[in-house]
């Protein structure tokens, strides 16, 4: 049963608020499950988080209707892409069913998805049926072993390769892309049999520089491979020319091969930062709004929501939210003024 609450006109585009740094609000990432069937070592290392760790139960995560309610209102301050992300957002049971829901909502034209890919061979159908129109999964290497190993024990790389193979055969329109991260040391040595693997196959792989996400993944600058390092072996096999972005705030830097074999994107956020551009807002699983991947504190929307809030009182908290925005984490640690913060945890609010 759908939550009663007041259908609100769409405001103006002089009404849609934009942060102290004159960003406006247009992407909204929802996690929907707190809980992953990995242990990557980056995101939730196996000694935190193990068979004893205390998760969400099911009635402290939002549900299907808490979550339609606040992605309508959010499409009302503007924003118009929704990805629904984790842990992994397939653990989630009937998540097709929220997709069809989000789908209908007036001035969302982008639902998205990222996952990890083990349960993707299951779902890709039903996700495609209920209106997601693009995926982005997880994949570190094409290496059995080590992608065994940075799943924390936990993965199967023929699993996430069939999830893939399902993707492309369910025909998502906005198309499939790869995150990697990628560390020194650990998987650099495989980007290039990843990038020959899907060359040419209409899958866009992403690299992405380790980042210090979180507060127990250990990481440290000298396990950051630049994203212009990764550039240069690339061209240097497959000559590549600079693509440009498509939209205002695309945080990924695309390259296209010259031989027409497809893209390849880098997402530099500790050589590069692109703060200035952003215009992201996290929901985590348990109703709490972050205005930054970096955030150290939310807003608690759960409660409201659960004790009588109107639209247009919610409306009214997250307007104001995003009109008190400052954030610019990564910019700031380039200029080595960060200082130690404790993070809130990738696994709550999605990469």
């Amino acid at each position: 049963m759908t939550l009663p609450h007041t259908l609100l006109e769409p405001l103006d585009a002089a009404a849609m608020p934009r942060d102290r740094h004159g960003r406006p609000l247009h992407d909204l990432r929802i996690s929907v499950m707190d809980r992953c069937n990995f242990r990557c070592p980056y995101c939730m290392p196996e000694a935190t988080y193990g068979e004893h760790f205390s998760f969400l139960r099911n009635d402290e995560r939002l549900s299907f209707d808490e979550i339609e309610r606040l992605s309508r209102l959010v499409a009302q301050l503007g924003v118009s892409k929704l990805r629904l992300t984790g842990g992994e957002p397939l653990l989630r049971p009937h998540l097709p069913e929220l997709v069809e829901r989000l789908r209908r909502i007036p001035g969302i034209d982008d639902l998205a998805m990222t996952t990890n890919g083990v349960l993707l061979a299951r779902y890709a159908e039903a996700l495609r049926a209920a209106g997601m129109d693009r995926v982005t999964i997880s994949l570190d290497t094409l290496d059995p072993a080590l992608f065994h190993r940075m799943s924390g024990g936990r993965g199967a790389l023929e699993d996430v390769l069939a999830g893939i193979d399902a993707a492309q055969a369910a025909g998502f329109p906005g198309g499939i892309k790869l995150n990697t991260v990628v560390q020194r040391g650990v998987n650099e040595h495989s980007v290039l049999d990843l990038i020959e693997r899907f060359r040419g196959t209409g899958i866009i792989p992403r690299l992405i520089e380790y980042m210090d996400v979180g507060n127990r993944n250990d990481w440290a600058r000298d396990q950051v491979v630049p994203s212009s390092e990764l550039i240069a072996r690339i061209d240097a096999r497959w000559p590549l020319e600079a693509v440009p972005a498509q939209y205002p705030g695309e945080v990924a830097s695309r390259f296209r091969f010259r031989d027409g074999a497809g893209e390849v994107g880098v997402i530099s956020s500790i050589s590069q930062p692109f703060c200035g551009a952003c215009s992201r807002a996290r929901l985590s699983s348990e109703g709490t709004l972050y205005t930054c991947l970096f955030a150290t504190q939310g807003t608690d929307l759960r409660m409201p929501l659960r004790h009588g809030a109107t639209d247009e009182q919610l409306l009214a908290r997250l307007r104001d939210v995003w009109l008190r925005r400052t954030d610019r984490y990564s910019e700031e640690r380039a200029q080595r003024r960060t200082g130690a913060r404790h993070k809130i945890e990738m696994h709550y609010i999605g990469g």
